[in-house]
């Protein structure tokens, strides 16, 4: 089921998601998006910014603090319906990194088709 947030003019800012590490509701746009894979030594944590990543994600805010709540609550495994301990090493970097959850440019152009798919081929006239 989705839900909206609602601002003070009734417009809506899109759908609402839980943090898994404070548990704080708060609009998607302002969370980053995680996945699990598998890796070659189990499951691994992705971060996924662009939310273009296949399976069951769990959204996080931004903040190393958020991160830590999640771990010491075991929060990743349970989110992610993933057996034993994730590895959020790649999480803790792109935290470190200070990218943002959704690239500024991945905002306007969620959702839209390809530019190429759109256009048809240019010929030149002469």
């Amino acid at each position: 089921m989705r839900t909206c947030v609602s601002g003070e003019r009734g417009e809506s800012r899109g759908p609402v998601r839980t943090c898994v590490g404070c548990r704080a509701r708060t609009s998607s746009s302002e969370l980053l998006r995680v996945v699990a894979k598998v890796g070659r030594a189990g499951p691994v944590a992705v971060p996924d910014p662009r939310r273009r990543q296949p399976g069951r994600g769990a959204w996080l805010h931004p903040d190393p603090a958020c991160l830590r709540l999640a771990e010491r609550r075991r929060a990743f495994p349970r989110a992610l319906r993933a057996p034993g301990a994730l590895d959020t090493s790649a999480v803790q970097a792109h935290l470190s990194a200070g990218q943002p959850p959704l690239a500024a440019q991945d905002m306007t152009d969620a959702g839209s088709v390809p530019r190429q798919a759109t256009e048809g081929k240019q010929v030149d006239p002469s």
